[in-house]
């Protein structure tokens, strides 16, 4: 099952990375190969989403459940879609001179083996891609 960890710091704050990762249906606008989302149904700390990811021909819909957890920690768990597993969390946590130390991880497996074998062997440089997405996004929304 492939896993993906990664820390970074960045020069904003917990709540400026926080409210830019729950901020699901703007994803198309930044995100590689996230052609659409939404927010399906939203309750007190907890939302359901949907994103489509497509690559040329290939369009995969993925519905989750996420949970929020203060702005220090948003939680991903798969409901529907081509995956048999995922889990995601990015916990977001604040230093002393205002930056934020972004703790990103997920781990997922598909249904479909030859899926699950090509995203082996790319997994790591796209999920690279998907979280340096979110700090350029960062700095066009905060510098």
């Amino acid at each position: 099952m492939p896993v993906y960890s990664e820390k970074r710091r960045l020069s904003y704050t917990s709540e400026q990375l926080f409210n830019l990762v729950i901020a699901v249906d703007k994803y198309p606008e930044f995100l590689p190969w996230c052609v659409e989302s939404r927010i399906t149904k939203q309750e007190e700390n907890v939302f359901y989403a949907d994103l489509v990811i497509g690559y040329k021909m290939i369009r995969e819909r993925f519905s989750s459940k996420v949970t929020l957890k203060n702005s220090e920690h948003v939680h991903v768990e798969y409901l529907k879609g081509p995956m048999k597993y995922l889990s995601n969390h990015w916990r977001f946590i604040s230093e002393p001179d205002g930056s934020c130390i972004v703790d990103f991880y997920v781990e997922f497996e598909f249904k479909n083996r030859f899926f699950q074998r090509l995203m082996g062997v790319f997994f790591s440089e796209i999920v690279r891609r998907m979280v340096t997405a979110f700090e350029i996004r960062a700095k066009e929304l905060y510098d």
